[in-house]
């Protein structure tokens, strides 16, 4: 009996390896097309018209996403969670007016910052058409990483670590 849990732990252990390996390459893939110049953006229009500046000489984590996706539901949290120690935008692609974003958030118990992309210009800017996409950029503002999908909070953590680095 004892050899049979173990047979089926290791298993499931691979199995969990292989999908993380797939789900991986598929990322990498996916995130072929993105617009990989550097970050030429200084200022934006938040929620309600407030304004923030990007910091400079920092990293940010850049996060597409939209109140219609489920995987971004899902991923959320994690955004959230990353917001709350480093730079994060996100642009929340032809989700609703601002109020409609607003309470979104706020049913969700999240905060981080939104631009309201009502009509998809700045979605288009970056070539992002896959949803969630989160585009990680270093102290200069060029890309150093780039998920197209669902990541974890550590993995969103661990790729925020290595670009402050």
């Amino acid at each position: 009996m004892k050899n049979k849990i173990i047979k089926y732990i290791k298993e499931i252990a691979v199995f969990f390896i292989l999908m993380a390996i797939f789900a991986n390459i598929l990322s990498l893939y996916r995130s072929n097309n993105l617009n990989k110049e550097a970050l030429n953006i200084s200022n934006v229009s938040l929620l309600h018209d407030s304004s923030y500046s990007l910091p400079k000489n920092e990293p940010i984590l850049i996060h597409f996403w939209a109140t219609w996706c489920p995987t971004c539901k899902a991923e959320a949290p994690n955004i959230q969670t990353i917001s709350e120690n480093y730079n994060v935008l996100t642009i929340a692609l032809k989700s609703g007016s601002d109020t409609e974003i607003e309470e979104y958030l706020k049913s969700r118990g999240l905060n981080f910052k939104v631009v309201n992309d009502i009509d998809g210009t700045i979605t288009e800017k970056f070539a992002i058409s896959i949803f969630p996409t989160t585009i990680i950029y270093d102290k200069e503002g060029k890309v150093v990483f780039s998920d197209v999908g669902y990541t974890s909070t550590l993995g969103l953590w661990l790729r925020m670590w290595w670009a402050n680095h």
